[in-house]
């Protein structure tokens, strides 16, 4: 009797347990983006960095534009010479803008990367400082209390990250 009763007493604490209200938390990802001070710096480093090569393709595009037009009025005998010149422009055009989208690449998926790992970084902090079990992405969530909303303290840790 007394191995039943503590059989019972054991099947009733686990079932307690399985009872157990999940905590969560809620994060608006998308505004933890928008108010990244990691990204906003990236963005500018990589305007930067890309900026040589947008003017060297905007001066080449006004090159090619002006060999154009000038092909279009030249004697036949200036033609062909304005006709090597216009290639060797276009050749140079695309081998840049094939650089710089590579390079732009790059850039990005390592932006991605770091952005992604400070994300979770962050979340599994707030889900372990406040005793919860998920932290989810609010736009996932179909309905939830406001008062689980995480992310104004998302941003703080992704940006305190350095």
């Amino acid at each position: 009797m007394k191995k039943i009763k503590m059989l019972l007493l054991a099947m009733g604490m686990g079932l307690s347990a399985l009872g157990h209200a999940a905590g969560y938390g809620v994060v608006d990802l998308a505004k933890v983006v928008e108010n990244s001070t990691y990204l906003k710096q990236q963005n500018t480093n990589l305007g930067q960095t890309i900026k040589p090569s947008t003017t060297k393709l905007e001066q080449l595009s006004r090159e090619i534009e002006a060999l154009k037009k000038q092909a279009q009025i030249a004697p036949a005998t200036e033609v062909a010479q304005l006709q090597t010149q216009y290639q060797a422009k276009v050749d140079e055009f695309n081998q840049i803008q094939q650089q710089l989208q590579k390079t732009v690449q790059g850039i990005l998926q390592t932006m991605n990367k770091t952005m992604e790992s400070r994300v979770k970084q962050a979340a599994e902090q707030l889900r372990q400082e406040n005793k919860l079990d998920f932290v989810l992405n609010k736009n996932s969530a179909l309905a939830y209390d406001a008062k689980y909303d995480l992310t104004d303290k998302m941003i703080q840790k992704v940006n305190a990250y350095k």
